[in-house]
């Protein structure tokens, strides 16, 4: 092998290297957008590229009764505001990548959300 093959190759590892020890220190997010609507309400809140860790409120003052998963990733949807799983069975309702959700009549809206990775 040449020396200059070899250098080139030692490069072009050692750019590899570079780029993904670069990348991992990243926060990881989700691809796409989630979206949410309050009852009969015509304004839509939308979260892209959400960090896929911790809790989310949803921006939504009365809460969220409608959500459009259109990410690459699963959420879990709460009724409070800090994603604590209750004994309501309408609390921590999971909804799949590109999937939508309505809550049920009577039941309270979603306040929070956190992202399944």
């Amino acid at each position: 092998m040449s020396h200059r093959r070899r250098i080139g190759i030692i490069a072009g590892v050692t750019a590899l290297l570079l780029s993904a020890t670069a990348c991992s220190g990243l926060g990881r997010t989700t691809v796409g957008r989630l979206s949410f609507r309050g009852h009969d309400s015509p304004v839509e809140i939308n979260y892209n590229n959400t960090l896929v860790r911790g809790c989310h409120r949803i921006a939504i003052p009365d809460g969220a009764t409608h959500v459009e998963n259109n990410t690459l990733v699963d959420v879990v949807l709460y009724q409070n505001h800090d994603c604590k799983k209750t004994d309501d069975p309408n609390n921590g309702i999971y909804v799949a990548t590109t999937l939508s959700d309505v809550t049920a009549p009577r039941t309270r809206p979603w306040r929070s959300f956190s992202v399944i990775h």
